[in-house]
């Protein structure tokens, strides 16, 4: 039965956000002025399109939505809420202001605090990697959503990239970034970095084209929630950096602690390791 409800719900979202690509897109292609919000964020008509087309599809479902580009429920009121969609309408804003093509929407279904559905799609490559507790992990091509056996199934990888990959951002690495890559080394040996914006270093993960992603800068809940449910499906983690404990959301502060992403192979390896 949640099996089939999660399904149900993933063919909303999926509609969702191959409309709302199609409307991204078409700003990307047409020109935009982007504007700045009171946190110094960027935001574009992009965003804000988006948003409208993805709330349009996702109210319907009767489950609340917590969206970057719309006023947020006070905690007193989202504490008690058992679901949500946590969305980013356009996950990487920087991204499509420099016209690099990195970025991408943000879809997740929270249940208890927990991520259990996620969808990340590329509105450039027309592509959604998705995946959760009750969804096996998928590529689906947007013109093939209403296929099933269409979808490109996703396994895990047994063993780690060699060298070991690290996805990061394309901003200067310092501090705790740097502090994380040496003790990477100093457990795998030699590295290789995978440098890319916004949620879409979630589909080298879950391809097994990157092994680990530490973040070590702010990011949201929409930033990431996705991505964790998806990884977790695929027997990976995404942990808070100092407890060692996975992320859970809906938080009265929805700014994310530090995390980082490890993919199954490197979970296995550091269990076969572990002192």
């Amino acid at each position: 039965m949640e099996q089939r409800a999660h399904y149900d719900l993933l063919q909303v979202a999926l509609a969702a956000v191959v409309e709302a690509s199609a409307e991204i897109i078409r700003v990307y292609k047409e020109g935009f002025s982007p504007n700045y919000k009171n946190d110094g964020s960027p935001v574009t008509q992009a965003d804000l399109a988006s948003n409208a087309i993805l709330e349009r599809h996702l109210i319907p479902t009767n489950i609340p939505l917590l969206t970057e580009e719309s006023v947020h429920a006070p905690y007193e009121e989202r504490h008690g809420w058992e679901q949500l969609w946590c969305i980013d309408p356009l996950d990487g804003t920087k991204e499509f202001i420099k016209r690099n093509d990195e970025f991408a929407i943000n879809i997740a279904l929270i249940e208890h605090k927990k991520p259990v559905l996620g969808i990340i799609a590329s509105p450039v490559e027309q592509t959604v990697l998705v995946g959760g507790k009750y969804v096996k992990p998928a590529l689906i091509s947007f013109e093939k959503i209403h296929d099933r056996a269409a979808w490109q199934s996703i396994e895990w990888k047994h063993e780690i990239n060699s060298p070991i990959v690290i996805a990061t951002s394309r901003t200067p690495h310092s501090g705790a970034t740097l502090e994380y890559i040496h003790k990477t080394d100093a457990q795998f040996g030699a590295h290789a970095f995978l440098k890319k914006g916004s949620a879409l270093k979630f589909f080298d993960l879950a391809l097994g084209k990157a092994d680990v992603y530490p973040r070590f800068a702010p990011t949201m809940e929409w930033d990431i929630a996705a991505g964790q449910a998806i990884m977790e499906a695929l027997g990976g983690s995404v942990y808070h950096a100092v407890s060692g404990e996975p992320l859970y959301y809906n938080k009265a502060n929805l700014l994310n602690p530090y995390f980082v992403v490890n993919s199954h192979a490197v979970n296995k390896y550091l269990e076969r390791h572990a002192l």
